[in-house]
């Protein structure tokens, strides 16, 4: 999986929470804030985050740059123990931040070169 860098994430941010109109040093800060829970992992536990941190990744989750999924865990009791994690989406805050390399269009099949007579059956002797 990516690494999302800093400068990728300052540049995400700048595009989505910066226009609506946070200074360039509350970016940076909060990029700074955000990398500080992450660090080169793209995934982070809920339980790590207190209120204040659970309000800043909703704010980041509604610019697109966050997302959360959850995991079930059977314990031996027999409870069911759901695990919360925050995930960077590493591609969506590439593309904003330009540093995406582009997909190459699909341009046919692989097997377009082969002559016709590559795709006729012949049956197989028994």
């Amino acid at each position: 999986m990516p690494v999302v860098t800093m400068s990728e994430l300052r540049a995400a941010l700048r595009v989505t929470v910066g226009k609506r109109g946070m200074t360039e040093d509350d970016v940076d800060a909060l990029a700074d804030y955000v990398m500080s829970f992450f660090g080169f992992d793209s995934e982070v536990i809920d339980n790590r985050l207190d209120m204040d941190d659970r309000d800043v990744f909703y704010m980041i989750e509604e610019a697109g740059l966050l997302s959360t999924r959850q995991e079930e865990i059977h314990i031996k009791k027999g409870k069911l123990w759901r695990i919360h994690y925050w995930v960077l989406r590493t591609a969506r805050i590439k593309e904003l931040a330009g540093t995406r390399v582009p997909k190459l269009e699909a341009r046919g099949f692989a097997y377009d070169h082969l002559p016709s007579e590559a795709w006729e059956r012949t049956p197989i002797p028994k």
